[in-house]
C-alpha cells in the first residue's frame, strides 16, 4: 500500500498539466486550419479547449499513466509523452496548401511553448510564496507542466511524418523532395517507438533519449532564464 500512495498522488498532481498539454495542443492546430482556410476541424467540433473533445483514451491517459506507473515501480527512465484524437485538417482546402501547412504544423508546438512558459510563471509564484498545502503541490505540478510541454514540442518537432517536424520539412522541401518524404508517413509512428523503446527492448545505449533529454533540458533552461531562475 505504501508504494502505491506516492503513485496515486502523482497521477493526480500530474494529470491536469498532461491533459491540457495534449488539448491545446491539438486545439491549436484547428485555431491555426481555420485561420488559413480549413474548416474541417471547425465542423466536427475540435477547436475547442473543452480536453473531452482531444482526449484519446490510449495515448492521453494510457500511455503517460503507464509511463508514470513503470518509472515509479521499476525507476525505469522512459521519456514522457502522449497524444490527443488528431485534429482534422484538410490540407488542400488551405489558401495556399503547402505554404500554410507549415503555420498549422507549428502551431501546435508554438501552443506548448507559451504553455511552458506559463508554467515557469506558476513556478515563479509557487517558489516565493510561504510554503503552504497549495504552493508545495502547485510547484510540482509546474514542474511537470514545464517539463512535459517542453517535451512534447520537442518530440514533435522532430522532422518525422506525420508529426509537426515532419509537416514543416514537406512544406520547405521543394515538391519533388516533398512527394519522396510523404511516403515515410505510414512508418513514422513505428519510427518513433523504436527510438522511443528499443533501448530498453534491446538492452542498448539510449542514444535518443539522452538527445531528447538533452535539448529539452537546454529549452526548459532558456524558458527559466527569463524568468531569472538558476
Amino acid at each position: 500500500m505504501s508504494s502505491i500512495g506516492p503513485i496515486i498522488q502523482m497521477i493526480a498532481l500530474y494529470a491536469i498539466p498532461i491533459i491540457f498539454a495534449i488539448t491545446f495542443h491539438e486545439a491549436a492546430h484547428g485555431y491555426a486550419a481555420k485561420y488559413f482556410g480549413d474548416n474541417t476541424a471547425d465542423r466536427e467540433g475540435r477547436i475547442s479547449l473543452n480536453p473531452l473533445r482531444h482526449i484519446d483514451l490510449i495515448g492521453t491517459i494510457a500511455v503517460p499513466l503507464g509511463i508514470i506507473v513503470v518509472g515509479k515501480l521499476f525507476g525505469a527512465s522512459l521519456p514522457m509523452f502522449g497524444w490527443a484524437k488528431p485534429v482534422p485538417v484538410n490540407f488542400n482546402n488551405l489558401r495556399n496548401p503547402k505554404r500554410n501547412m507549415l503555420w498549422v504544423a507549428a502551431a501546435g508546438p508554438a501552443a506548448n511553448l507559451l504553455m511552458a512558459m506559463g508554467w515557469a510563471a506558476v513556478m515563479v509564484f509557487a517558489q516565493f510564496v510561504p510554503p503552504n498545502i497549495y504552493s508545495v503541490p502547485m510547484f510540482g505540478m509546474a514542474i511537470m507542466g514545464l517539463t512535459f510541454n517542453v517535451i512534447l514540442m520537442v518530440l514533435n518537432l522532430l522532422p518525422i511524418p506525420p508529426l509537426d517536424g515532419g509537416r514543416i520539412a514537406i512544406s520547405l522541401l521543394p515538391m519533388a523532395m516533398a512527394r519522396r518524404f510523404i511516403a515515410l508517413e505510414r512508418y513514422g509512428v513505428i519510427i518513433l517507438m523504436f527510438l522511443i523503446f528499443a533501448p530498453s527492448a534491446l538492452n542498448i545505449p539510449p542514444v535518443f533519449a539522452r538527445v531528447l533529454n538533452a535539448v529539452s533540458e537546454t529549452v526548459t533552461r532558456l524558458i527559466l532564464s527569463i524568468f531569472v531562475i538558476r
